[in-house]
């Protein structure tokens, strides 16, 4: 299998990303005792491990880069079940003054594997606006057959990760020039 997908490029999308069809906007998760005019716009996320969490100070020790950074949380902050100690996380924030000030935490999934990129719901949107034809693409349902049946995105097609394992290529649209998508529901 891995011979046959190593020729597409396979898009992965978490049902926690499809739910959001375009940017969140996410105001300044600030105290008001740090909010200041020297609000700074949110800066790239910090990503990896969880060093530390306290909840009497309000803080969230990361590493990322190689070195522990430190980020102010509030009562505004959403994800902070995402925020365990030795765990994955990236944390979006905006800067208040000096303060790093997190305004969502989410696990971080493990690196993609080489030719596996990710798509953001507003491209998926884009996509799924154009149909599988126009959009050259092929949308997979991954989550098991129950939760397809449930409710899906519109041109998706029910493809468990159990039957991928089994079936493998022959559950691939013929056309190999297709964008394979493939989503299931949530971090896993």
């Amino acid at each position: 299998m891995k011979a046959f997908l190593s020729k597409r490029l396979i898009l992965l999308l978490t049902c926690s990303s499809v739910f959001l069809v375009g940017p969140v906007a996410v105001g300044a998760a600030s105290s008001p005792s740090t909010e200041t005019a020297s609000q700074s716009p949110a800066a790239e996320p910090l990503q990896g491990k969880i060093l530390g969490v306290s909840k009497k100070a309000k803080t969230i020790s990361i590493e990322a880069g190689g070195k522990p950074v430190l980020v102010k949380f509030n009562e505004k902050t959403e994800g902070m079940e995402f925020a365990k100690v030795d765990d994955g996380a990236i944390i979006r924030y905006t800067t208040v003054g000096k303060d790093r000030i997190a305004t969502v935490v989410k696990p971080k999934l493990a690196k993609l594997p080489e030719g596996v990129a990710e798509i953001s719901p507003a491209e998926l949107a884009e996509l799924v606006a154009l149909g599988p034809e126009k959009g050259n693409y092929f949308l997979a349902d991954a989550r098991p057959k129950k939760r397809y049946e449930e409710g899906s995105i519109q041109g998706a097609v029910s493809i468990p990760v159990a039957a991928l394992k089994d079936k493998q290529a022959q559950l691939l649209p013929e056309n190999k020039d297709k964008l394979l998508i493939f989503f299931c529901g949530g971090p896993t």
